[in-house]
């Protein structure tokens, strides 16, 4: 096992030429974003403050930490105060919207986040969910031993693609990954504890609740649904791992027990499934296929617009038995695929009609069709089937309106 974990390592920590490279860039794009700014400061965030960034990253954050004295009764100015000075220095800078407005500039094939925040000493001076994070990072550079154990467990988590706290994907965010490590001491402690895992795991790396049950108490309702709680080190009334789905949370645990199952080091490598893949996993059943187009615009808001279109289709096929199904974006074109049971539904399929108790309403039912019957305390007739196979069906529903504001274009491949 030991002797996979460090082949593992090898792949995926940057080469001391690799991060020389990257902190030449990083160092360069400071340079210039400081130069002229006032009252602020930019300093690098993120993953490569923290040390724990994997091998072949193409994005940096960049928090511009504002005087907290002079600004901190401004925290709804900040975007536009910097916005003001990135356009004198990166003319072409993109402004997206978040919790609090930031922007993104591309320099060729590297991304820079530049995020304004508020120069806090303590979580308690937030008025902006972002400006905890230089205080993550400096956490984090407490365990200067556990950095490539993280890395570990993050490349683990983007390999079963259970990584990321965006809501379309609700998983792993790369602070839960490093907490997680951390709070076990090592990826491996991580792994086998997790596979043991049930709903509502509690994890309190600070001990800052002796009495567990009191965090259901104290802790905000809403961030508590989901199936782990974690207490954020410097902020003890928050849950980090609030996004993250009960799918994700499984997936987690059941790729942890097939791990320690079967240690390999292909756990470690992502690879897309291929259409030739998806064929041999439907067998007998049914493959169906969809091509979309997103819409441009932030990232996480397209992406909660075609999962809300999955989940629809998902829905919808629920008359053909869907036995498995997922989705892949890479940012320009995005697969929809459902396996779902070959066979062609009935040409007469059972209508419901009303309780037998709702006098009127089965009264006008009867009016409306001449042959009823009725079952478990319901009326019933038999109708010729509109759609008896999922293409014929699919086909007719991408014209539905409640597309048009979800996605470019969607089609069966």
């Amino acid at each position: 096992m030991n002797k996979i974990l460090k082949e593992v390592i090898k792949n995926i920590k940057p080469t001391k030429k690799e991060k020389q490279a990257l902190m030449k860039k990083i160092d360069e794009f400071l340079l210039k974003l400081n130069k002229g700014l006032r009252n602020a400061k930019a300093i690098l965030g993120g993953s490569g403050a923290k040390d724990t960034w994997l091998k072949g990253a193409h994005d940096a954050d960049i928090f511009v930490k504002f005087n907290y004295n002079k600004y901190k009764n401004k925290s709804d100015e900040l975007s536009n105060i910097l916005e003001k000075h990135l356009k004198k220095v990166f003319p072409k800078c993109i402004r997206l919207h978040g919790s609090r407005d930031y922007f993104q500039i591309k320099k060729r094939n590297f991304i820079f986040e530049v995020i304004p925040i508020l120069d806090i000493k303590k979580a308690e001076q937030a008025k902006n969910i972002t400006d905890i994070s230089p205080l993550h990072s400096n956490w984090v550079n407490k365990f200067q031993k556990l950095k490539d154990e993280i890395r570990l467990t993050k490349a683990f988590c983007k390999a079963q693609s259970v990584y990321g706290a965006e809501s379309y994907i609700q998983g792993f965010s790369g602070y839960i990954c490093e907490i997680l490590t951390i709070y076990y001491g090592s990826f491996l402690k991580l792994i086998r504890a997790a596979a043991n895992w049930q709903q509502k795991v509690v994890i309190d790396v600070k001990r800052y609740y002796k009495n567990k049950t009191k965090i259901f108490f104290e802790l905000n309702k809403a961030k508590l649904h989901a199936p782990l709680i974690v207490i954020d080190p410097v902020q003890k009334d928050r849950n980090a791992a609030a996004a993250i789905s009960y799918e994700k949370f499984e997936k987690f645990i059941k790729s942890c027990q097939a791990f320690l199952k079967n240690p390999s080091e292909k756990f470690f490598e992502k690879k897309d499934i291929t259409i030739e893949e998806l064929k041999k996993r439907a067998k007998q059943n049914k493959l169906i296929l969809i091509e979309v187009k997103p819409l441009k615009g932030k990232e996480d808001v397209i992406g909660s617009k075609l999962l809300k279109s999955f989940k629809f289709i998902k829905r919808k096929l629920k008359e053909f038995e869907v036995i498995d199904a997922a989705w892949k974006w890479d940012k320009i074109q995005v697969l929809f695929w459902y396996i779902v049971d070959k066979k062609t539904l009935p040409a007469i399929e059972l209508h419901p009609g009303p309780p037998i108790y709702a006098e009127r309403h089965v009264e006008a039912f009867k009016k409306k069709y001449s042959k009823v019957f009725v079952k478990n305390n319901r009326y019933y007739t038999q109708i010729k089937r509109k759609y008896r196979t999922p293409d014929t069906y699919l086909t007719n529903l991408f014209k539905d309106n409640y597309f048009k504001q979800k996605v470019k274009s969607i089609k069966l491949k």
